[in-house]
């Protein structure tokens, strides 16, 4: 394609991303270099904690001319994920007795959504210019989203480092086109996060240990979604209820008043996830689970982490017979890890341990 071809090629492209119900669409080359660096020192520090796909992938992360032979120019997009109907995040979050689920975890999998309407932009280009190259991304392999989103122009980093942006704040999910049509490219944002540092102030865990900075290890999404086995003790009390994800950072942040909700039904909330009982989440059988999760984000950590994260809400809510009762039903589990922590979060409700009957002796 000629060069004013591929200028109009691009801004028709704002109109067909709208049509499949993305809020901003950017354009950038491949040069990650600069993330690349910040990229290894992070790792080198440990801060993936178990993430250990974050370093398998090594630079291909950083370089998608590598993830994808022949990638030129990769299109990131973004879209609304805020549920229009939603329980308040700051009234539940002061609710012990309710469970607190990161928004965007509240609809539908955003994975299978994004991927979905990706595949519809990359079909509606083709039908205008004939077949390209092309591979679509969304959170789903090794790709540097939030650089090449900064790099694309759909906003800039915030201290907390997600993406910000001053229109719509940070309540967005990210999806990426590599392509190989040589597309103009858009030019970043400048930085508006100033001296605030609410996110960093508000953290329960001080998870962000620098502006810009996150160690995952302390960070309450990674604990619930991404860490495989038992939550580090001295952690569980600062996570209060938040049971799948957390969202203090972005509830704090003062561009999160231009906020816009979403647009796509799909992230509307499923099951009441809103403002759920801790009690009645814990009492869901691995089948239940299963049933009511279908089709959602949550499913992926399994019912045994399930019953981990609940366990550790319930040791953090207020003391009552429901809990203490929910509670002595899983000590028995089968699992060590959920005995764990539902052993845990008894001694926090000064609940004993169980006395242990003698065995009878043998018959002569």
């Amino acid at each position: 394609m000629t060069a004013e071809g591929l200028r109009s090629l691009r801004e028709r492209m704002n109109d067909w991303a709208a049509e499949f119900g993305f809020q901003q669409i950017g354009v950038t080359d491949c040069d990650l270099r600069l993330a690349e660096t910040r990229l290894l020192e992070w790792l080198a520090h440990g801060c993936h904690g178990d993430m250990n796909y974050m370093a398998a992938h090594g630079t291909r992360r950083a370089r998608p001319a590598e993830l994808v032979p022949g990638t030129l120019r990769v299109i990131s997009l973004r879209m609304n994920y805020l549920p229009e109907q939603a329980a308040d995040s700051w009234a539940v979050l002061g609710e012990g007795e309710k469970a607190y689920v990161a928004r965007y975890a509240l609809g539908r999998d955003y994975h299978k959504v994004l991927r979905g309407r990706l595949q519809k932009l990359c079909d509606r280009i083709a039908d205008e210019i004939g077949e390209f190259s092309y591979r679509v991304f969304t959170d789903s392999a090794p790709v540097m989203e939030v650089e090449l989103a900064i790099k694309s122009g759909l906003g800039w980093r915030g201290k907390h480092t997600l993406v910000l942006n001053r229109e719509a704040g940070s309540w967005f999910f990210l999806g990426e086109i590599y392509t190989s049509l040589p597309l103009p490219v858009d030019s970043p944002q400048s930085d508006h996060c100033g001296t605030c540092s609410r996110c960093i102030d508000i953290c329960p865990t001080q998870a962000i240990v620098a502006p810009y900075q996150l160690d995952a290890r302390r960070c309450i999404s990674y604990l619930t979604i991404e860490h495989k086995g038992d939550i580090p003790e001295d952690l569980r009390p600062l996570m209060g209820n938040r049971i799948y994800g957390c969202d203090d950072c972005q509830l704090a942040c003062p561009w999160n008043r231009f906020a816009q909700k979403a647009d796509v039904p799909d992230f509307a909330v499923r099951h009441g996830l809103d403002a759920a009982g801790l009690v009645e989440l814990f009492s869901w059988s691995e089948a239940e689970f299963g049933r009511r999760m279908e089709g959602s984000a949550i499913r992926r950590i399994g019912h045994e982490r399930w019953l981990r994260n609940v366990a550790v809400g319930l040791g953090n809510a207020p003391t009552s017979a429901a809990v203490i009762a929910a509670l002595e039903g899983r000590r028995d589990h089968p699992s060590v890890m959920v005995r764990n922590h539902v052993g845990w979060a008894l001694k926090r409700h000064n609940c004993p341990s169980p006395t242990t009957s003698p065995r009878p002796s043998p018959p002569p």
